[in-house]
């Protein structure tokens, strides 16, 4: 998750009698993909063997690489199956009936439950033109992210945050106000997880009034950097971002900020699978993710009072809260149709 886009993330095991014989995931960027990779590591022994994947195989020809409907027939598989039919108008079903028409025996709907919840964002994509939202909250126990005067900089224990680093690497792009780029110039990188694909920066900001010289300015060169604005932003403002590499993507706003509907159908933020929003200081970011109908929340809670109390905050009852929302907002994304 989070290192394939644009591509769904799949997984491929190719096995004969018991014995795998090859294994392949979607690979950064997206190609190769699952199944091409893991062709190539089981060779002549495909032939024959049983071909398990999580989403249909593919039966569009792309510059990047062939169809991989017709990489299994080429390679004599005898069965292949599936968890879904890919949603992608460019197989939709065509995948499955190119292996059916080759004679391979095709099963699908295998584990179709559990798929669902790990796709959820690809899914979404294609069902309601956006990506799968996650809203990560880290709060004290009693319900502030900083103190009243915002000296606050760490209110989680270090194994909350490598698990906030975690959650980044599984999204496409991690999204904030301007009033939380304003107030904690982050980087919002992905850090102490080896050398991972950069999710996508998306700050929304009306006027592009931002650190000139920032973190995140800085920082360009390492991970993309999208910037929504309403278009009254000065040209010479506009300019200086669009020189540093940023994507500038003038969107509608409101009275409130960037308007949450114009976008969630907005072109390039609707590409995404998945976007994590981090909490705001402005609230800009966190009313977005309200007005999502598709939300899961992640909430770190910690105490004030001491570090040990910390840690446990942030330990198994929390989790249990997390996994308790994620659970309930992936009945609702499994429930809509793919």
């Amino acid at each position: 998750m989070g290192q394939a886009w644009p591509n769904p993330a799949v997984g491929c095991v190719i096995e004969s009698g018991g014995r795998i014989l090859g294994r392949g995931w979607t690979q950064p960027g997206g190609r190769p993909h699952a199944e091409a990779m893991a062709l190539d590591q089981a060779g002549a022994r495909a032939q024959g063997a049983t071909a398990h994947v999580t989403l249909e195989p593919c039966a569009h020809v792309s510059a990047r690489g062939p169809a991989c409907a017709g990489l299994l027939v080429a390679a004599g598989v005898a069965r292949v199956v599936t968890a879904l039919t890919d949603p992608d108008p460019r197989t939709a079903g065509a995948g499955h009936a190119h292996l059916r028409a080759a004679g391979i025996a095709v099963t699908t709907g295998v584990l179709a439950d559990e798929l669902r919840q790990d796709l959820a964002g690809f899914l979404l994509r294609f069902a309601q033109a956006r990506p799968f939202v996650t809203l990560k909250l880290a709060a004290t126990l009693d319900g502030r992210i900083a103190t009243q005067g915002g000296e606050s900089r760490w209110i989680t224990g270090a194994p909350a945050r490598a698990l906030v680093h975690a959650l980044r690497a599984r999204h496409d792009a991690v999204m904030v106000g301007a009033g939380t780029v304003r107030a904690d110039d982050p980087l919002l990188t992905v850090r102490g997880m080896g050398a991972l694909r950069q999710p996508v920066r998306v700050v929304l900001s009306r006027a592009l009034d931002l650190p000139a010289d920032g973190a995140l300015a800085r920082s360009v060169p390492e991970a993309p950097l999208w910037l929504l604005h309403d278009g009254t932003a000065p040209a010479a403002t506009v300019a200086r971002w669009e020189g540093l590499g940023a994507r500038l993507l003038p969107v509608a706003s409101g009275p409130g900020g960037i308007d949450p509907a114009a976008l969630r159908s907005f072109s390039p933020t609707s590409s995404l699978r998945r976007a994590r929003i981090n909490s705001a200081r402005s609230g800009e970011s966190v009313s977005i993710a309200a007005r999502s109908a598709s939300m899961r929340a992640l909430i770190n809670r910690a105490s004030e009072r001491s570090a040990s109390t910390a840690e446990s905050a942030s330990g198994a009852g929390v989790r249990r809260l997390a996994f308790k929302l994620a659970a309930m907002d992936s009945r609702a994304a499994s429930s809509r149709p793919s």
